[in-house]
């Protein structure tokens, strides 16, 4: 670390808004703002808007240059290459060289990874995952993302791609179609936009009353499904305990490759509280190995909302290096978690 410039900036780029922060070395987030992820179909219109909101914050904090690197969190972000490569949820064509557009925007090095990598790194140097060397991380936002840590160590596999768990098959028979291209991924029936898919399911094959008919169905979102449930409407909770339970079943799949001491929740949909958690616990107990039963914890994330991703995306800043015209960076220089 260079103490000159003791300070980074964390991208967190989501498949609907795109969070950034400036972070000091002590992982405290000085100032930090968003941007919408699909409001340019270009690419550099993005990175534009992207430099222009993010030197503001940095003009506004008194760090212009006191930036020692950029760590950035974005879907199917390759460590090794610097590559965002088959985004399925981003406005623009993909692969694309993300990490060296920024660079070169930036003028600074650029360190980028996977977004629920980045969000694993953040949970495990500052929140919940604070102290356990075996646990996976969960996102439940637009889509469902994964972050594997075992022994301390942060699973990149031979490829930069381990642990896209959002992308198991869970439904082999009629499962819904994923922006992946495949049919009964997780994310389908997990994410937010999941919840919403199976709200419009349900609506349309019962009959009940429900507030959530008052809503245009093209219109529904998982936040509506949360408030009627927390209001008591039938159809609302049961789309949770549907939810829930998937998602039960497969984190019990997801223990016997690991075994790890928890998982843990992060993302819009993981602040519905025991209504998702109860299934989700019930579920994975119920089809756990017995090897397994009653050793795994389910926790939601300690860190507010976005600052486990920006926190952990910062975290690779400190680890950003020039980027080679071939973009390629050797494995064995995979990030070590940051020290809080």
């Amino acid at each position: 670390m260079v103490n000159s410039k003791p300070y980074v900036i964390g991208i967190d780029m989501g498949g609907t808004n795109t969070v950034f922060g400036i972070v000091d070395a002590r992982g405290i987030v000085l100032a930090s703002d968003s941007i919408k992820t699909r409001k340019h179909s270009n690419i550099n219109d993005y990175i534009d808007e992207l430099y222009q909101e993010t030197m503001r914050l940095v003009k506004a904090t008194d760090t212009e240059g006191k930036i020692y690197g950029i760590g950035v969190g974005a879907p199917n972000a390759n460590y090794f290459t610097g590559m965002i490569e088959d985004g399925v949820n981003l406005p623009w064509p993909t692969p694309v060289p993300f990490a060296q557009l920024l660079s070169d925007k930036f003028g600074i090095p650029v360190a980028i990874t996977n977004d629920a990598n980045a969000a694993a790194i953040g949970e495990m140097t500052y929140g919940a995952a604070r102290g356990l060397k075996d646990f996976i991380m969960i996102t439940l936002g637009t889509g469902v993302g994964s972050g594997i840590v075992i022994n301390g160590q942060l699973v990149y596999g031979h490829d930069g791609f381990a642990g896209e768990l959002g992308h198991v098959i869970v439904k082999r028979n009629n499962g819904r179609l994923c922006g992946c291209g495949r049919a009964g991924c997780l994310e389908t029936y997990c994410s937010a936009t999941g919840v919403a898919r199976t709200a419009r399911e349900f609506l349309e094959i019962r009959n009940e009353p429900s507030t959530l008919r008052d809503i245009p169905v093209d219109a529904i979102t998982s936040k509506d499904v949360y408030d009627a449930a927390i209001n008591g409407d039938k159809i609302a909770k049961d789309i949770f305990e549907y939810t829930g339970e998937i998602l039960g079943e497969a984190l019990a799949d997801f223990t016997a490759f690991s075994s790890p001491e928890a998982f843990v929740l992060f993302g819009g949909l993981a602040k519905s509280g025991e209504l998702l958690l109860r299934p989700i616990r019930n579920a994975m107990e119920k089809n756990m190995l017995s090897i397994y039963k009653g050793k795994v914890s389910v926790l939601l994330s300690e860190l507010k909302e976005a600052d486990a991703a920006v926190l952990g995306a910062s975290a690779l800043g400190w680890e950003a290096k020039p980027l080679t015209t071939s973009l390629a960076v050797p494995a064995t220089a995979a990030p070590a978690a940051p020290q809080a």
